[in-house]
């Protein structure tokens, strides 16, 4: 028997990650919408063997999550599974403590894939991330996005899409100061000047 967690806030994933892992073999599938949900999950039942987490969560960030998951189910593999394709995610994935990376735009042969590898205990990354982070390991990658927190790309993707800091505050349930703090953060390691400036940022790079 072969259990598995999905930490995802879009029930449309859950519906098909559910699906791919019972084609292979999971019989017991558990689902979170958030990552203290998660936490919750797995203190009050037994670990599972295999944590399927999104980055962009309510509260904190997927990458944030990892640490405590380990803790939680230290047996369990850890596959990342986001919406974010940009070149450092994969990386910085791995460097949390998880054991791959998979884009959401990946076809449905690569989930499997990615989890086949994982059971092996191997890690699993795209054959494009698997470049990247080649590539950011000899220190030859310029992506600024690399050098930024979790919090610091929600609220630069949120500022992408025209949230003021107020709308940003209450989105990510923190206060106006910590939403106005992290916007003056990313001006500086982003090198740019104001809202407007980190709005076409976020345009231009697709976060």
């Amino acid at each position: 028997m072969k259990s598995a967690l999905v930490i995802d806030d879009h029930p449309i994933t859950h519906l098909g990650a559910n699906r791919l892992l019972r084609d292979l073999g999971y019989d017991r599938i558990g689902q979170a919408m958030s990552g203290e949900d998660a936490l919750a999950q797995l203190s009050d039942g037994e670990a599972p063997d295999l944590i399927v987490l999104d980055i962009s969560l309510p509260g904190a960030g997927g990458l944030d999550l990892v640490t405590p998951l380990r803790d939680a189910a230290p047996d369990a593999r850890i596959l990342i599974f986001s919406m974010n394709d940009q070149t450092g995610f994969a990386a910085r994935a791995l460097q949390a403590g998880a054991q791959g990376f998979l884009s959401k735009n990946a076809p449905p042969a690569d989930f499997r894939e990615a989890v086949r590898v994982l059971e092996t205990g191997e890690f699993y990354l795209s054959p494009k991330h698997a470049m990247a982070l080649a590539t950011l390991r000899a220190g030859a990658s310029a992506d600024p996005l690399g050098a930024l927190s979790d919090r610091e790309r929600q609220v630069l993707a949120l500022i992408g899409r025209g949230f003021s800091l107020q709308a940003i505050a209450d989105e990510l349930e923190v206060s106006y100061k910590t939403a106005a703090n992290t916007s003056s953060a990313l001006k500086k390691k982003l090198g740019v000047d104001g809202i407007n400036g980190l709005m076409k940022f976020a345009l231009d790079s697709g976060v």
